[in-house]
């Protein structure tokens, strides 16, 4: 029966795991924990393809606990009551183990169902999930769990991976592989972080490779093939998202033109034009704001031609966008200042509207006296000093000018024509 390599490949204790030494190293704590053979409650938080599933069989392999296995994206409740009515059975008598993959599919009414066996140490959860388990996890779920984070494998992790799917693909053929030169390498680079997906493409490799008697040719140009758009891990409701449009934000604040260069890359790689166009207008004001005006303007323009062009096309104006925003004078005068002002509204911090700036039809009408606004333009230099802000909030400052060119010139000036106040 045929049996994918990925499966025949799996490690079969925690030393032949690769990668995520962190934590299954040596003095690794999760390591250290599992031979102590005393299992808590456990949730894996990490990728896809990097070794949670795995590191959950070796752990039932070596602490003699009945494993059982479900994914939360096709399970219910009714797959756990089958499993509860097998505890304390003789298929069950020491407990079992129990492995729910990407538990973040579980609604809460599921998760709670747990609850019970979880408490009094009749199932010993593991549970897995590529999204933070803070924010998709039950609260009572995690507070009886302790969260493990498998970080994503580097090329150098994976490439012993691939040497031995390789050894194993040329006993299961008895053949002999020729490879040119970075086919492995290449693999190695291209799955992105997943162990899985370099292992199905040695396999795909060797099953569409030139024969030749007992010896088989693998080029680089199929490995290019093969593994092509599989070098990241990319979701757009997920973590990846989010993580990808924030480093794009960090990399344009910190005026790296380079690594906004990279992640803007990335998320046009997989098709994010709309994600990518928010964030460089948010960066535009959030950023670079009173430092350089100019830039949203600017940078409104990049967007629109982006999509009126689409992908391909519209990575040239948006490229152009980051380049003058990570290169652009950096000021976050205006955030600070509407952040302030919000929050003395939120905070209740507000009252009535000064006489002189109500609107102009209430005079007349029964009030005590007329408005007695001051039309700053009938003043020299436009400017005439007047209360604007509530009685509440007399004498509140929000706005402080940035050390910029532009917004120490503006200083400037209205210091000379307001000195005498």
């Amino acid at each position: 029966m045929y049996r994918p390599l990925a499966d025949e490949i799996r490690p079969q204790t925690l030393d032949e795991v690769v990668g995520q030494r962190h934590i299954l190293g040596k003095d690794g704590l999760l390591r250290r924990i599992i031979d102590s053979g005393s299992i808590p409650n456990m949730i894996f938080y990490g990728p896809s393809g990097i070794g949670k599933t795995t590191v959950a069989s070796i752990i039932a392999k070596t602490t003699n606990r009945s494993l059982y296995k479900l994914n939360a994206t096709t399970a219910g409740i009714s797959d756990i009551k089958n499993i509860i009515s097998e505890l304390d059975t003789m298929l069950a008598p020491n407990g079992v183990l129990l492995y729910l993959d990407e538990i973040q599919y579980f609604n809460k009414k599921q998760q709670q169902s747990l609850l019970e066996f979880i408490e009094n140490g009749k199932i010993t959860l593991i549970a897995s999930t590529t999204e933070n388990p803070y924010f998709y996890v039950y609260n009572a779920i995690l507070s009886r769990s302790t969260v493990f984070e498998f970080k994503q494998l580097t090329a150098e992790d994976i490439e012993p991976a691939i040497d031995r799917a390789i050894g194993i693909m040329e006993e299961r053929l008895g053949v002999k592989a020729e490879l040119e030169d970075g086919v492995t390498k290449h693999i190695a680079a291209s799955c992105g972080g997943d162990v899985r997906k370099a292992l199905n493409a040695v396999e795909l490799l060797f099953s569409a490779s030139r024969r030749s008697g007992d010896k088989i040719e693998v080029t680089l140009d199929d490995a290019v093939t093969v593994s092509q758009k599989s070098a990241m891990h990319y979701d757009r409701d997920g973590d990846s998202h989010f993580d990808t449009v924030s480093a794009l934000m960090k990399s344009l604040r910190g005026s790296d033109p380079d690594a906004s260069l990279h992640y803007l890359a990335r998320l046009l790689a997989t098709g994010d034009l709309p994600g990518a166009c928010r964030r460089i207008l948010c960066s535009a004001s959030e950023d670079i704001g009173l430092a350089y005006p100019q830039a949203v303007p600017i940078v409104k323009a990049c967007v629109d031609a982006a999509l009126q062009l689409g992908l391909p096309e519209a990575r040239l104006p948006l490229a152009e966008a980051v380049i003058l925003l990570a290169t652009a004078p950096k000021s976050n005068s205006v955030v600070m200042a509407i952040d302030m002002a919000m929050g003395d509204v939120k905070a209740g911090k507000a009252g009535p509207i000064p006489r002189e700036l109500q609107n102009v039809h209430a005079d007349g009408t029964g009030f005590e006296r007329e408005q007695g606004y001051k039309y700053p333009h009938s003043f020299p230099h436009h400017w005439v000093d007047q209360q604007y802000m509530p009685d509440a909030l007399k004498g509140v400052k929000y706005y402080e000018y940035g050390d910029n060119k532009t917004e120490q010139a503006a200083k400037r000036y209205w210091d000379e024509i307001k000195k005498g106040k």
